[in-house]
């Protein structure tokens, strides 16, 4: 095998790709913003974007499920119930933390994110089953979630209970990363905490056997609320 000449060719495409000396700024954000904006997905509606949202997670050991904007609590709490999560980690102060609750089944018991760490770890690590964020966004191409924790959800949510359960609205799908940053502004000021969620907690020792759970949660559910359909038909 000539790697040599791999190497060579490898090189080459990289140098061919590369800005031309004295390239300004503005012309190279140009030039990159005129090659994402080629991407199959740029143009897509909400629907064909959850769609394609939908496949990419499932095919990486992601349960989800589809709803409009009147059902998915009922679903999701029917669902919840279903796989005996008796606790439920969610903020009852967000519109969607309550509509959740209201719903849930006497089996399934809600519980707040309202002390600190400190005071219920234990309980936090030993006793919750599930954890419910919503997403402030998604990723399409990559099935990537957006998630911006804050006092009522923070990181440890996604992170902590063996059960991630997250709801994305499909009208804030975007095609690919670099249409999420330019549409939600990133460069004009980043929360303090960006997670990014492409699937459930994985890793894989020097043998390649792949275990789940190792460093969060061992399965995650994605709802993905429908509420553009209308729109995207008319």
């Amino acid at each position: 095998m000539n790697t040599s000449g791999s190497r060579e060719r490898i090189l080459g495409k990289l140098l061919a790709a590369a800005p031309a000396p004295g390239m300004s700024l503005r012309e190279l954000e140009d030039r990159i913003d005129a090659h994402h904006a080629r991407g199959p997905l740029r143009g897509a509606s909400s629907t064909e974007l959850a769609d394609t949202l939908a496949r990419v997670m499932a095919s990486v050991r992601t349960d989800v499920l589809r709803a409009d904007a009147h059902s998915w609590p009922a679903l999701l709490a029917q669902k919840l119930a279903a796989a005996g999560a008796a606790t439920l980690l969610l903020d009852t102060a967000s519109a969607e933390g309550a509509a959740l609750a209201a719903a849930l089944p006497p089996g399934v018991r809600p519980m707040s994110f309202d002390r600190p760490l400190e005071a219920w770890k234990d309980q936090l690590f030993a006793g919750v089953d599930a954890g419910f964020t919503v997403a402030r966004s998604g990723i399409a191409d990559t099935g990537t979630l957006v998630l911006a924790p804050d006092a009522g959800t923070p990181r440890t949510v996604s992170l902590v209970p063996p059960l991630h359960v997250a709801l994305v609205y499909a009208s804030t799908l975007h095609a690919d990363l670099h249409a999420a940053m330019h549409a939600e502004a990133w460069s004009a000021g980043m929360p303090t905490n960006l997670v990014l969620v492409s699937g459930p907690s994985k890793t894989s020792d020097i043998q390649q056997t792949l275990a789940y759970g190792a460093h969060g949660p061992r399965a995650l559910w994605v709802l993905i609320v429908d509420d553009d359909a209308v729109g995207d038909a008319a």
